[in-house]
């Protein structure tokens, strides 16, 4: 992208699976960094097998000449007291400063169906209420100073099985949060999946983009889990996740309409699969020699 400041890296779920530690298990976090750097990629966001010691990550960064973007945080403003996920929040935030990462990607979890075996679709899918909503957007404003007290930006992402889905949802906390304090983790993957526009949610979010995560899907896949009613992890093992190159999305419109409105910041390639299935390197090499070839206008 001509003139932006944008870095590609990839998401480690690829190697092990946050949600479903089984998947990968067998995968270090040493063979995912050394991996990632082979595929070309300037970095990653933090895996759960990662060190907890910030000097220790830095020195295998370092070695691979990798950085680190952001880290999932997931909130339960709407169900747990501000002050708890505050406390989680600011160390996580310390982390984060000492690993040179500027974002921080928050997601609500009260109602989610991460763990469920319910269908994540149609009328089983998590709503909030009211006082949740004002409660969700009051906690952000609040996280979202934190972080930038701390030159990072928290980036909202929004996700299937979660109370903020839908681009109407994702608006509506954009909308009732402040601009310079809670910014928002693209994701197309997820738009996708919530058949959403993704062009269309772009031109409605680009000006609190701070993160874009990029996740394809796989056509027959996604209609088997709609049609079968897969919960979320059904549908991870059910292969409906997978990289930019080998899905359904066309990301050379989404990559110019990116340069457009001059987006500067991370892509980071994001595919629940299972590494047993899809090799994480393979994989990663087809997403970076797609991606490159979008790149080239």
């Amino acid at each position: 992208m001509k003139g932006n400041n944008v870095k590609l890296g990839i998401a480690p779920i690829a190697w092990t699976n946050d949600d479903m530690p089984h998947l990968g298990d067998y995968n270090t976090f040493e063979a995912c960094l050394s991996e990632v750097a082979l595929a070309g990629y300037d970095g990653t966001e933090i895996g759960n097998k990662f060190p907890t010691d910030a000097s220790v990550l830095n020195y295998h960064l370092d070695l691979r000449d990798l950085s680190i973007s952001s880290m999932w945080f997931s909130s339960f403003l709407c169900s747990e007291s501000y002050e708890s996920n505050e406390k989680r929040f600011i160390k996580t935030l310390d982390f984060l400063k000492n690993v040179g990462a500027k974002r921080i990607n928050v997601c609500e979890l009260t109602h989610c169906l991460f763990d469920s075996t319910s269908s994540m679709f149609y009328e089983n899918k998590p709503i909030a209420n009211d006082s949740e909503w004002d409660l969700l957007c009051e906690g952000l404003n609040n996280l979202g100073a934190l972080a930038k007290e701390r030159g990072i930006r928290l980036c909202y992402h929004h996700h299937m099985a979660t109370i903020v889905q839908t681009l109407p949802e994702t608006l509506r906390l954009l909308n009732n949060t402040d601009d310079d304090k809670v910014y928002l983790c693209f994701d197309t993957g997820h738009f996708k999946f919530s058949d959403e526009d993704i062009i269309q949610a772009l031109h409605a979010c680009h000006h609190r983009i701070g993160h874009v995560h990029l996740k394809d899907l796989r056509h027959n896949q996604v209609i088997n889990a709609k049609e079968n009613g897969y919960s979320f992890r059904i549908s991870v093992l059910n292969d409906c996740f997978t990289v930019p190159g080998d899905g359904i999305i066309d990301f050379g419109p989404l990559f110019k309409l990116l340069d457009k409105y001059a987006y500067e910041g991370w892509f980071i390639v994001e595919a629940e699969q299972d590494p047993a299935k899809a090799n994480p390197l393979e994989y990663a090499k087809i997403a970076k020699e797609y991606i490159d070839s979008k790149l080239k206008f």
